[in-house]
């Protein structure tokens, strides 16, 4: 189950400041920022843009990107109607065809969401550069970075899902999601994509309102099943394979994944996944996403029968509502893991049980790969007075969690990594993988193979506290380390990780096995002996390596 960012950093003391973004300018905003990791050093005009230079045919008409470094580069296209108005809350709807060709050489909108307080912190403003462009409800479009135009072959496609919860985010929110390194490494097409979140994408109306509320609850991830829908209908015109499509995500993308397997419409649309940093087993309780539902419409002062006046609100006041109503039910027992605005369990368009329920559940026949980090909430990054901290003092900071268990818990820890410091047990308590590895385990009784790895590879920044943190890993896997330098520092050391495990993905979206000559030979996953790959400088396969700490953990 993925963790929202902001209530996290609330929760270790860190507030809304670890959503701080860039400053004035963003780096993705600029051709050619730093050194790229595959610009030839003869190239010396990198970017091409023109009327006769990068054209391609969609479904809904022409459109127009440029080529950066070889690879052709379309952001912001439409795979889905504006969903203001009369589309809010409704499943999404087809674009508008447009006549005229279409300039795709700009992001996309973000989905709605608050975005108050992105910049209060200078470090994480630093260190994330989030990036954020205008945001609409007009927010249903894709990026594509693909080697070649039509062309008769057929690439192998990854379509990205960002994380921030299902709540924050976008295609580009960070450097690292970058799609031109990996399309020009692996000769495949990347995919990235906006879509509805939070209350837009998530509250349920179909108890209080009329049939037409029925899907209310779900279309931000109907909004990821039309995406693919536009992949499969158009991405041939893009040099890629429509029958090979890897989904991919991180944080709450990775739960994205894992949702988006089990849901009955994504059956031949996806081949392969990978969830990283993030997965989930079970959707909301529909009984709470109604009882929620119901306080939105209070909070709002409507009835059922003025129910549609929900739609005609500025999105900013429909938020605002939308999260004075949730926090009225903070405080009452709903039965459910998994609260807030998110997936719901209706038992149509999700499951009403447990994902991966045995060798016939939905997504039996697609292969995972899962992958976590070290110290996803490392609460030192950016914090040199925690770095301090003794282990009585860890015992006192996951009281709030874990209770009576706490000391118990800390010296499983200590025992399963002896030597390390009382800030690095810290953070790899609160960064435990036991719902990675249940995902796993879920997986593991269907079809296709699970593959598990754990990112530990720490970068030298910020005096050593940065630590293998929540998000560091994208970059490698999309050979983005020099791009998203203010993760790895940039240079040879993290760029030699980043190939290995780059190829891997490239292997995995071509065959279904991650397994490529630059790393150790890479088992699949079994309950039994819990293969996992561990990457750093130097990768290797251990069984299970944090069972035993792990299994100090309150089951989940």
């Amino acid at each position: 189950m993925a963790t929202n960012r902001r209530e996290f950093l609330q929760k270790v003391g860190l507030g809304s400041a670890g959503l701080g973004m860039a400053a004035t300018i963003p780096l993705h905003a600029m051709p050619h920022p730093v050194k790229y990791q595959n610009v030839p050093a003869d190239d010396d005009q990198f970017l091409k843009i023109g009327d006769e230079i990068a054209n391609a045919n969609t479904q809904y008409g022409k459109i127009r990107g440029y080529q950066l470094n070889g690879i052709y580069t379309f952001l912001g296209i439409p795979y889905g109607a504006d969903t203001s108005g009369k589309n809010r809350f409704m499943p999404p709807q087809k674009p508008e065809p447009w006549s005229d060709v279409k300039h795709t050489i700009w992001w996309g909108n973000s989905a709605p969401q608050i975005m108050d307080n992105r910049y209060a912190n200078v470090h994480y403003s630093f260190a994330d550069h989030w990036n954020y462009d205008d945001v609409s409800e007009d927010c249903l479009k894709l990026n594509v970075w693909t080697p070649e135009i039509g062309g008769g072959k057929k690439r192998p496609v990854l379509v990205w899902f960002h994380g921030g919860g299902f709540t924050n985010g976008n295609a580009i929110e960070q450097d690292g999601y970058h799609g031109e390194n990996l399309s020009k490494q692996g000769d495949i097409v990347f995919v990235s994509i906006n879509h509805r979140l939070g209350p837009m994408g998530f509250t349920d109306l179909s108890g209080v309102g009329s049939e037409k509320y029925k899907a209310s609850g779900n279309v931000g991830m109907l909004d990821i099943i039309a995406a693919l829908d536009w992949v499969k209908g158009n991405i041939a015109n893009f040099g890629g394979d429509p029958n090979n499509v890897t989904i991919i995500g991180q944080s709450g993308g990775g739960s994205k994944v894992t949702a988006t397997l089990a849901m009955p419409s994504s059956k031949g649309k996806v081949q392969k996944a990978v969830a990283l940093s993030g997965s989930m087993l079970r959707g909301i309780d529909p009984n709470y996403s109604k009882k929620l539902g119901e306080y939105v419409m209070l909070e709002a002062g409507l009835t059922p029968s003025t129910l549609d006046k929900l739609q005609e609100l500025p999105w900013r006041e429909y938020l605002d509502i939308s999260y004075r109503a949730l926090e009225k039910m903070r405080n009452e027992r709903t039965g459910s893991s998994r609260t807030g605005f998110a997936p719901v369990a209706d038992g149509v368009h999700l499951p009403s049980g447990e994902f991966f329920a045995g060798p016939d559940s939905h997504g039996s026949e697609v292969p995972l790969l899962i992958c976590t980090t070290f110290h996803e909430w490392n609460p030192t990054r950016t914090s040199p007075e925690l770095e301090a901290i003794d282990f009585q003092g860890v015992i006192e900071q996951i009281k709030p969690r874990f209770g009576d268990q706490s000391e118990s818990i800390v010296k499983a820890f200590q025992t399963n990594f002896p030597g390390k410091k009382p800030a690095e047990i810290w953070s790899m308590i609160l960064s435990n993988r036991l719902s990675a590895v249940n995902t796993a385990t879920a997986k593991s009784t269907q079809n296709a193979p699970v593959y598990m790895a754990w990112f530990g590879w720490e970068p030298s920044l910020y005096s050593g506290r940065m630590r293998a943190f929540h998000c560091i890993d994208i970059c490698f896997w999309f050979s983005n380390t020099d791009r998203m330098y203010t993760h790895t520092g940039g240079g040879s050391r993290p760029r030699k990780l980043s190939e290995k495990m780059s190829d891997a993905l490239l292997s995995f979206m071509r065959s279904g096995n991650p397994n490529s000559p630059q790393l150790p030979t890479w088992p699949a996953f079994t309950i039994e002996k819990g293969e996992t790959m561990v990457l750093n400088d130097t990768c290797q396969v251990q069984n299970d390596p944090d069972r035993s700490a792990r299994q100090s953990l309150p089951v989940v």
